[in-house]
This record gives structure tokens, sequence and C-alpha cells, in this order.
């Protein structure tokens, strides 16, 4: 009697495992970029800071994870990616600990770039442990619905916020990481596979290592506080000159192509097309989602709890485009899904700022179904391109690079949009306003201006969210140019490495 076929047991360090955990990682990481400016005034509150102080509680997280994701990306082909994964976990747990314990502005600024430190090291090999755990389409399939889950969990921050912010209080935003972590790091130890031994020949280039850290951190430090102190700043100028210097001698040292950075990578046009069009997309979408947060709340009154509510369509559309996304691109090239995501985008911004001139409910919802699909459509092909396109043993450096743009995407969305704004804001409430009138009406604080005034400021605002919206179409517009990069032939990436190593070191 023939025996019956005997199935193979589900390995403990499956594919899925690895997913799960990584999956679980990003949405820790993103969610804490944009659930912090939910909790800020009842911190202002409790700590007795000023807005300088809270200013830096978000800044801090974007400084730190920005100017070290790319060197951790690097890093984690040399050291293993399980093992810088795991490290950066294990850094940002004990760091969200110390926000949600912090007895001073301080203390939580402190810790609050300590968790960028460890979010950066989390993030950085995330597409490269996807992208070895699965293989063709399976490998497209589970990065669409990595990006989907962390896009809708950075939209889902503010629901999120509001909701810890009124039930358990500010600390918990933080505290509630603690056990997430513990779990997500128990489970990186004994259920993630260990990353392919790396080169021993290769070798930890520590001086690019530092040059791309001091590289990243001068190019964000003026992004992030050059609309708050003035673009003419000499701490603005001074960081923007030293980021030049920085980023000199960063590509004077890397020219051998055996330290932190490949320079071949970015003659691959899919790779180096992606990583420029993924900065696009976070710069059109979360770039805006401050100013959209901060008119719901002034322009229609929302508490922090409501406004999140009202981001439910951004975040649902996210969710059921991304079911979608994978088996479209089976049907579709990235260049055509990109291209159509950059298209929903401008679509949505256009209603946004629509809305925020004054058409209505029913713009506002349609604007944001159409950011939150443009979105779900335009990352995971992105992120597909990125790692598929260079070499199994630079994944950790490609992945590294491709999420270096986000953050920079991000910041520089918020800065350029945030100096139109405030520009709208001045020229709305006309040359008698005075200065402390016009920081009140940019933040919405009309209750702090002269009745007569406020109808004023009302406009003034409205007005300058609806530029923000068109100035980020344009961008949308922008990138829906761009796209066509992304048609790069399949072969490009093996011709543009393919060279001797006596050639490279010449």
């Amino acid at each position: 009697m023939p025996s019956s076929p005997r199935r193979t047991p589900r390995s403990p360090r499956s594919p899925r495992w690895t997913f799960a955990l990584v999956s679980a990682g990003g949405v820790m990481m993103t969610l804490d970029v944009t659930v912090v400016n939910i909790a800020l005034a009842d911190i202002a509150a409790d700590l007795d800071a000023g807005l300088a102080r809270m200013q830096w509680t978000v800044s801090a997280y974007s400084l730190a994870f920005g100017a070290l994701i790319l060197t951790a990306g690097a890093l984690s082909d040399r050291l293993g990616r399980r093992a810088v994964f795991t490290a950066g976990m294990v850094l940002f747990t004990l760091a969200s600990a110390g926000c949600g314990l912090a007895p001073d502005a301080g203390t939580l600024i402190a810790a609050r770039a300590a968790q960028g430190i460890g979010g950066a090291m989390v993030f950085a090999p995330t597409l490269a442990l996807i992208a070895a755990a699965y293989e063709g389409a399976r490998r497209r399939t589970a990065i669409a619905a990595y990006a989907v889950t962390a896009s809708a969990a950075g939209a889902v921050g503010p629901v999120v916020g509001g909701l810890l912010v009124d039930g358990l209080g500010w600390r918990w935003i933080f505290l509630v990481n603690v056990p997430i972590g513990v779990l997500v790091v128990a489970g990186a130890l004994t259920r993630m596979p260990g990353s392919p031994a790396p080169d021993s020949r290769s070798r930890l280039d520590l001086v690019g290592a530092g040059l791309a850290v001091a590289t990243l951190l001068t190019l964000h430090y003026p992004l992030v506080t050059g609309p708050e102190s003035g673009w003419t700043a000499p701490g603005v100028l001074g960081s923007a000159a030293a980021c030049l210097a920085c980023a000199t001698a960063l590509v004077l040292s890397q020219r051998r192509g055996d330290g932190l950075i490949d320079p071949r990578l970015l003659r691959i046009r899919a790779f180096s097309g992606a990583a420029l069009l993924g900065f696009l997309a976070r710069m059109a979408n979360l770039g805006v989602l401050a100013f959209l947060t901060l008119w719901l709340t002034t322009a229609h009154g929302y508490s922090p709890s409501e406004a999140g509510l009202r981001l439910l369509p951004l975040t649902g559309s996210l969710l059921v485009a991304g079911l979608f996304t994978a088996r479209l691109q089976r049907l579709l090239s990235p260049a055509a899904l990109v291209a159509s995501g950059f298209a929903a985008q401008g679509a949505g911004l256009l209603c946004l700022a629509a809305a925020g001139a004054g058409a209505g409910q029913t713009a506002l919802t349609g604007g944001l179904v159409l950011l939150g699909t443009g979105g779900a459509v335009v990352f995971p092909p992105l992120m597909g391109v990125a790692v598929s396109a260079v070499p199994t043993e630079r994944a950790g450096m490609a992945s590294g690079l491709t999420n270096a743009c986000y953050p920079l995407g991000t910041a520089t969305g918020v800065a350029l949009f945030g100096a139109l704004f405030s520009a709208r804001v001045t020229s709305g409430l006309g040359s008698a306003a005075s200065p402390g009138a016009r920081e009140a009406a940019e933040t919405g604080r009309f209750d702090l201006l002269d009745p007569a005034l406020r109808p004023l400021a009302g406009q003034a605002f409205a007005d300058a969210f609806a530029l923000v919206c068109l100035a980020a179409a344009a961008v949308c517009a922008l990138g829906l140019l761009t796209a066509r990069t992304l048609r790069a032939a399949a072969a490009e990436p093996a011709a543009a490495l393919r060279q001797p190593a006596a050639a490279r070191a010449s």
C-alpha cells in the first residue's frame, strides 16, 4: 500500500514571519512621524514648554532618522540586515519608554532623537529583508502590502494619537510602543531568518558613514528650522553651506565604489528614478498632511479625535486600493502604475484646494479618497523597482538610499509648503497686522486675535491652505512626467555594475 505523501512542516522562520515583523516595525516608525503632532498642546501644558521646544519634539526625531538611515542601510549589508533591524528595534523601544517617562522637555527631546536613530536602523533594511524572503510575483505582492500598511499607518496617526491623548494621556503615544517593541524583538531573534553572510572582504567605511550622517543632518536642519527661523538666519545658511561641503567630501570619498555608497547605483535609471519619484510622492502626500490637519481643526473647529476621524476616507482608500495593487502590478508596468498614482493624488489635491476655497464636504471627501488611492498605487511599484534593480549584495544599500528620500521628501514638502502658507497668510492680513497677529493666524489661534481681524484671518488661512494644495498638485504633475524613467531596461542594472574590480579601483 503506497504511503501517503507527507506534508512538509512549515518552517518557524517562514517568509510570513519576516513580513509580519518588518510590517510591525514599519507601522511603529511611520506612526511615530505623525502621531506626535496631535499631542503637542498637551505636552506643552504638562511639561511647561514653549513653542520652540515643542517643535524640537517633532524635529529631533526627523533629523536623527533622516541623518542615519543611509548609513544604517549600507551597514546592514556588512553587519547583517536582521542584526541591524533588531538592534534598531531595541533602541527604539527603550527610547519610547524614555519619552513616555520624560520629566521635562529636554529629556523628551533627547529621547525623541534616540527614537529617530533606532527608527532609521529599523526602517533602512526593511525592503532588503522582504526582497530576500520572497521572489517574483510574491515579492511584488509582499512589497505592495508592506507599502500600503506603512502608508495607512502614517495616515491613521492623527486618529490613533487623538484617541490615546483624549483617553489615556499624551505619554501613552510613546508607552504603547514598549510592549509591541518587545514582541517584535523577540520575534526577530527567534523567527526571522538570518541575513546572508556579509562579504568578508568588505570594509566598514567609517569616514563615509560620518560624512553621510553629516550631509543628511545639515541638509535636514535648514528644511526643518528654516520656516520658523527664517531662510536667511545664520544657522540655516551655515547649515546649508556645511551640507554642500560635506556632500562634496562624501562624493569624493566614494569614488572607488567599495565604501558606504556605490556611486554606480545612481547610474541605474530605474533605481535613481524610483528614488526621485519616492521623494516627490512623499513631498506631495505627507508634506500636505500637517496643513490638512491644521485646517480641519481650525476652519471646522474639530477636536484632535474628530479631526483624525475626518481623515478616515484617506486611510480607508489607502487600505481598499492596496488590496488591488498587487493585482494591478501583474497587469500594468511600474511606469504606468506610478503615473496613474501621481495623477490620482494630483486630482485629489485639486479637490482639497477647492474644499479650502469653500466647495464643501463632497470636495473634501473626494479629495481624501483620491489622495489615499494615489498613495496606495504609487509606493509599492517604486519600492519594488528600488530593490529589484540592484544586485542582491547591494539590496541594503539600495533600501537605505531609497528610504532616505522619503523623510527628506516629507521635510522638503513641509518646509516649502510652510513658506508658501506663511507668505499667503501674511499677505492676506495686510501690512497693518502685528507680528503676533500673523503668528496667531498662521497657527489657527484666532481666539488671540482682535475680533475685527478674525474674519480676515480666517479667509487668509483658507486661501493659504488652498495654495499649498495647488503647489502639491504641481509636484504631482512633475512626478507624472518623471514616471517614464521607470521604463529603463531590466538588463540595465547588470550592465551598470558589470565592471572589473581593477577598473573600479583605478
